[in-house]
């Protein structure tokens, strides 16, 4: 079955951590970047941080940069995002994509932060 499952989420502490997973199946995604976004209540889905498919390059939305890293092992067919320094303003429902794969986005995971 083709798809990416998200995984990690939960409910921290401002300034705490969390690792969220993107496990994908059923299509080789080494070959596309992936990204992660956010969906907080209320407002748009954003994009968070992405990924090259060798892993060589990054991207980070500005409010993220120096808090979060994403990165992958392709052997395992997972994306990571390592999320500290945790805000409120964290609080969203977070979900990956590989860009341009024929792969429907996951079920996303929550993440919420406590203040």
């Amino acid at each position: 079955q083709v798809q990416l499952v998200d995984s990690g989420g939960d409910l921290v502490q401002t300034g705490g951590s969390l690792r969220l997973s993107c496990a994908a199946s059923g299509f080789t995604s080494s070959n596309y970047a992936i990204s992660w976004y956010r969906q907080a209540p209320g407002k748009k889905r954003e994009l968070v941080a992405g990924i090259g498919s060798n892993g060589g390059s990054t991207l980070y939305d500005a409010s993220v940069l120096g808090r979060f890293t994403i990165s992958r092992d392709n052997a395992k067919n997972t994306v990571y995002l390592q999320m500290n320094s945790l805000k409120p303003e964290d609080t969203a429902v977070y979900y990956c994509n590989a860009d341009g794969a024929p792969v429907p986005w996951g079920q996303g995971t929550q993440v919420t932060v406590s203040s």
